[in-house]
């Protein structure tokens, strides 16, 4: 099934993109999905806290083995003082640091078992285990009021590569409205409450109907009572990324698009959830895509999304966003859809890890707001390193944009965007934080967090801020 383009990526020949879902605030209508960091309250304090993965991080001279970073929200926002470093030499942190495991390559938050505290989905993709070279494993590190302090395997059902390649949760009503969905390359794995802190939940499923899996992720797409699941493969050869299914069955892929991520909210405010995919690669000589990367997005009803239905396609040459369609630009190659203008309607941001902005590949993020009537694109607004407020400088092969999330962590009700470049500074990685502002986040007043500032010396590889595909 997949593509001989990459194991992880490879948007185009001589540099690897990352494409990275990234989630909205704990218990929203659009859930926590991520390949990398998502805010949530994990100690229970009122203030959600900034989880930042580092799955190229040396631990006990084992390199690659992984690590997160948990920086505590407040009042006055983040501090790199108040952090905890987590490994799997960590005390209650199920496994062992080894090498090359990438603990963190894709994490998701939501309060799994509904005791205050948000719990931490994480995965070690690459882990060998029992069941093989790269077998992968998934963890819940769960939530208390000291932070995350002890944690419980999510099991593989059949063995396979990469399980955990992504994960997504949501913790939004009863009983089967609080769910864990796996992808890995034997399909994916569906985890269904009620969920405790020892270990247990209510059901667990494998669906194989759509083996290959690269991305999930998870919202109340199709009105029921239920979560709907989305699965997104790895790229097909016909195609510029891979399937994508709504509640997936054999066949049961959208007729029309694809992608190789994906995230769920409501765009045009109309009471249903949308489905928006990250397609970014080129389209090369498939029967679909566009030149530089593409948006596209299927709008819910009440009837959820048909498998024939039609999507919109957003790129750069869309009107009112900013920039152009050019060769390598990855436009989609991270994902967030969360309300930042709070106006009631899910906005998009969209990175272009491989947009050339006074130097090659030093990227850009694309915040597309919704809109009620009319074509999406309108007011669309772009942050570089070179724009005005933002630390740092573009410089090549940064790959601004490699991660996206959005998430509230002073409760002032305005969300901050947190922005990675997994490149920067020979790999070591960056994280951008943007405070929320009155009509979204603004770069007055933006901090550049780096890994040697929360504790993580490694001076290159590290890919402080989540690398996603690249893992």
């Amino acid at each position: 099934m997949e593509n001989r383009r990459g194991l992880y990526g490879g948007w185009r020949t001589g540099a690897l993109l990352i494409a990275v879902v990234m989630g909205a605030p704990l218990l929203t209508a659009t859930p926590a999905v991520a390949h990398g960091a998502v805010p949530g309250d994990v100690n229970g304090d009122g203030y959600r806290d900034a989880v930042l993965p580092a799955p190229g991080a040396n631990v006990a001279g084992k390199a690659g083995a992984g690590a997160l970073v948990v920086l505590y929200g407040s009042k006055s926002g983040l501090s790199t003082s108040r952090r905890a470093v987590i490994t799997q030499n960590t005390a209650g942190v199920p496994g062992t640091a080894e090498t090359d495991d990438r603990f963190g390559a894709a994490t998701a938050i939501a309060d799994l078992n509904r005791d205050g505290c948000a719990d931490l989905v994480v995965s070690a993709p690459n882990e060998d285990t029992t069941r093989g070279r790269d077998a992968g494993t998934v963890a819940v590190l769960w939530g208390s009021r000291n932070g995350l302090t002890s944690g419980t395997d999510l099991p593989a059902a059949t063995p396979g590569a990469f399980y955990g390649r992504d994960v997504a949760a949501m913790s939004a009503g009863p009983g089967g409205m609080t769910e864990v969905l796996v992808a890995g390359y034997e399909g994916a794995m569906r985890f269904r409450g009620p969920f405790t802190r020892s270990g247990t939940y209510g059901e667990v499923t494998e669906n194989r109907d759509t083996p290959s899996v690269n991305s999930v992720a998870l919202g109340d797409i199709s009105p029921g009572g239920t979560l709907d699941e989305v699965v997104v493969t790895v790229r097909m050869s016909e195609l510029s990324g891979g399937e994508v299914y709504v509640n997936p069955v054999i066949g049961g892929a959208q007729q029309r698009g694809n992608g190789l991520i994906a995230a769920v909210g409501d765009v045009n405010g109309d009471g249903h959830a949308d489905l928006v995919t990250g397609d970014p690669d080129e389209p090369g000589g498939a029967a679909d895509g566009a030149l530089g990367g593409r948006l596209l997005v299927w709008y819910g009803s009440a009837r959820g999304v048909a498998w024939e239905a039609k999507p919109v396609q957003l790129t750069q040459n869309t009107p009112g966003v900013p920039g152009a369609s050019e060769k390598g630009d990855a436009f989609g190659g991270s994902l967030a859809v969360a309300d930042l203008n709070r106006d009631g309607l899910a906005d998009i941001v969209a990175g272009s890890p491989g947009e050339d902005t006074g130097a090659p590949n030093a990227g850009q993020v694309t915040v597309i707001p919704g809109r009620r009537t009319g074509a999406l694109g309108g007011g669309a607004y772009a942050f570089t390193q070179d724009t005005a407020g933002i630390p740092g400088a573009g410089e090549t092969e940064d790959e601004l944009g490699t991660t996206v999330a959005a998430g509230d962590i002073d409760k002032d009700g305005r969300p901050e965007l947190f922005i990675s470049a997994a490149l920067e500074n020979s790999s070591t990685g960056a994280v951008w934080v943007l405070p929320g502002g009155a009509d979204g986040p603004t770069a007055k007043g933006s901090r550049m967090i780096t890994a040697t500032s929360v504790g993580l010396p490694q001076r290159e590889n590290t890919q402080f801020g989540g690398s996603g595909l690249l893992g």
